[in-house]
Parts: structure tokens; C-alpha cells; sequence
């Protein structure tokens, strides 16, 4: 079970990584975020997407497993030496409990706090003063749509630019500037001013009565200012398990209930999958693996469901949490009947046996 599941989460972690990485690569090159914050924000979308590839890694580990010894007969030999489909319990809760505890402290510890951290990054970036914001080579607009910035380097890291081009639309007309560096300073009272150096500006329209230019060795223009302090609200996903406990709103008990879920949604597939592992060994074992993806999606949606309704005030949180994984649990407990008495003589496939029977012997008289 350990060895399946350490290459079924190497798939489903690496396809997760993969499209993080194109969808925050995306967003870095439109200016969301900063190039620097990358590979920050890539962990903390993959401790994200952790909890949800735990529970189906466990869950298809069990089942192929399970699976296998029926295709390679091993199940023959198993119910030939008088032991019985729930001797699988043991071995698979001991496999299966690790896993539950550590998807557990996923979702109740470390999936607020990367979440938390990751709009932390996103918010700082977007706080940050427009000459900041710019990368080398790109355009970029100013927070009051009235300005384009364009550089050509940067010094290091603070916030002087190398080459910079102003394009500046007010009452007045458009303005352009360009200069050798621009750096961000703060007055007496504290307002922020980019104050370029050794560079022209044009105002007006070349070719009009109008148009003027200008040469300065120092050039100072008042820039958008915007408070450095992150926000202390955070979403609800975003906030400490003790926190959403502390003031109960509708959406903070939609949150407890996801997170309790998830282990409690890891338990009840690990065991689901010793039934559902049953396979003729003359027939391909593909099917069980699309039916368990069926499953795993449609228990997941039905969470989602679930609290959704909580978050909407439609259902109380005292009678949703538990009724859909107890549906889930005596499933579970029914497909163990079904498999441990499949020679009684009033098992559904063996009245449907019975019946054929007699339908042949009909036929024959």
C-alpha cells in the first residue's frame, strides 16, 4: 500500500504543481504578482491542494491493492484459508490512519496558514508604490489609470529604475518624460514623489504653437500613495482553526465543517475501498478505478453542497457536519454485507442465479 501510494502521489502532486506553476507563471507575467514571490506562492498553493490529493492517494492506493490480489487470484487463496474480507480492516487502518492524521493537520493547521501567507504576498505586492510594481521591459499602468511606466532595469533592490519612460495624461494634455533613473522619495509630510534625474520632458502635440520640451537634471511628480499596512481581515478560509471558533458566523461554520471533512472523508474511502476492490480476475480491473474517481468526486461535492447550505443558513451546523459521512459509513458497512454473504441463499445474485435457473428449465420442458 505504501509503495502504490508513493507513486500515485508523485502523479496527482506533480499535475498539481505543474498547473500551479503555469497559472502563477501567468499571473507574475501579467504584473499580478512579483516575480520574486513565485516560488513562495507555488508552496503555498501546493500545501492547498495537499488534503485533496492525501485523500485520493489513499484512497486509490487501498483500492489498487485490493484490486490486484483479486486479478492475480491472491483472493482465492485468502477465502480458501478461512479468513474473511474484514481482516483487510486492520492492515488498511493501519496504513490508513497516518495518512487520515496527517491530512487532518493539513486542513486544520497548514492550509489556513498557507492560504493566509499567499494573499499576505498577493496584497503586499499590490500596496506597493507603481515604480515598484514595474518589471523591466514591461508597461505598466498607475493605480489612477492616469500614468504608464515603462523601464529598462532595475538597481538592485530598492526602488531607483534605470531608463524610465513616463507617459502622463491630465487636464493639461499628455505629457511625456524620460529620464536616466527614477527613485521613489518621501516628503516632510510624508507624500511620495518619483524623482527622475537627467532626462526631457515633451507636453503637448509635436507640430502645435503649443507643444514644448524641456531639459532638467532633477524632475519630481507627485505619485499615487498608498498605505504599506496589510489588511488584518483575512478571508474565512484564511483564518486559524481558533480564530473561526471564536465568533460563529455562517460562513465560519462552513469553514469548520470543511475542514472537518477531510479526514473524516479520508477514513471513510480508505475503508470504502476494500469492497469496492472486488474485480473478476477474467475481466480488467479499469473499471473499479473509474468507479472510485466517480465516487471520490461526487462525496466531494456533495461536502461542498453540504456547506454551502451551512454558509447560505439554510441548514444548521449541529445536523450537517456528521449525516453525509454516517450515509457514506453505512454504505460502506452494506457493500461489506454484500461481499461476506455471497453465497446466501437470498443474496441478490443469487435469487438473480436461482431465477435464470428456472427460467432454463421452463425453456426446456
Amino acid at each position: 500500500m505504501a509503495s502504490a501510494a508513493g507513486a500515485t502521489f508523485t502523479v496527482l502532486f506533480s499535475i498539481s504543481v505543474t498547473w500551479t506553476l503555469i497559472t502563477i507563471l501567468g499571473k507574475a507575467a501579467g504584473g499580478k504578482v512579483a516575480s520574486s514571490d513565485v516560488l513562495a506562492l507555488i508552496v503555498f498553493a501546493a500545501l492547498n491542494y495537499l488534503p485533496t490529493i492525501l485523500i485520493l492517494t489513499s484512497f486509490i492506493s487501498v483500492l489498487m491493492v485490493v484490486t490486484r490480489t483479486y486479478r492475480d487470484s491472491e483472493m482465492v487463496v485468502w477465502f480458501a484459508s478461512g479468513l474473511s474480507l474484514t481482516r483487510w480492516i486492520a492492515p488498511v487502518l493501519t496504513f490508513g490512519l497516518p495518512m487520515v492524521l496527517i491530512t487532518g493537520g493539513l486542513s486544520f493547521v497548514a492550509t489556513p496558514w498557507a492560504k493566509q501567507k499567499s494573499s499576505e504576498y498577493v496584497e503586499r505586492f499590490e500596496k506597493r508604490e507603481d515604480l515598484q510594481k514595474v518589471s523591466p521591459g514591461q508597461f505598466r499602468e498607475s493605480a489612477a489609470s492616469n500614468r504608464i511606466f515603462f523601464v529598462e532595469g532595475v538597481a538592485g533592490k530598492s526602488a531607483v529604475v534605470q531608463n524610465v519612460f513616463v507617459n502622463t495624461v491630465d487636464e493639461r494634455g499628455t505629457a511625456v518624460i524620460v529620464a536616466k533613473e527614477g527613485v521613489i522619495s518621501e516628503g516632510a509630510k510624508g507624500q511620495r514623489f518619483l524623482v527622475l534625474k537627467n532626462g526631457r520632458r515633451y507636453q503637448g502635440t509635436p507640430g502645435q504653437a503649443d507643444f514644448q520640451t524641456m531639459e532638467f537634471e532633477s524632475y519630481s511628480m507627485r505619485v499615487t500613495s498608498q498605505t504599506q499596512e496589510l489588511e488584518s481581515e483575512h478571508n474565512v478560509d484564511a483564518m486559524s482553526t481558533a480564530e473561526l471558533f471564536e465568533e460563529q458566523t455562517n460562513e465560519k461554520r462552513a469553514e469548520i465543517l470543511w475542514r472537518i471533512s477531510s479526514p473524516l472523508t479520508c477514513l471513510v474511502l480508505v475503508l470504502l475501498a476494500i469492497p469496492l476492490g472486488f474485480v473478476n480476475p477474467r475481466a480488467g480491473s479499469s473499471a473499479n478505478l473509474i468507479i472510485a474517481l466517480l465516487v471520490f468526486f461526487s462525496y466531494s461535492n456533495l461536502v461542498k453542497l453540504v456547506e454551502a447550505s451551512v454558509k447560505q443558513g439554510k441548514m444548521a451546523f449541529a445536523v450537517s457536519w456528521w449525516p453525509l459521512h454516517l450515509i457514506v459509513a453505512l454504505g460502506v458497512f452494506g457493500l461489506f454485507a454484500w461481499r461476506l454473504n455471497l453465497n446466501h441463499r437470498y443474496h441478490p445474485l443469487a435469487l438473480m442465479a436461482a431465477f435464470k435457473r428456472t427460467g432454463k428449465k421452463g425453456d426446456a420442458k
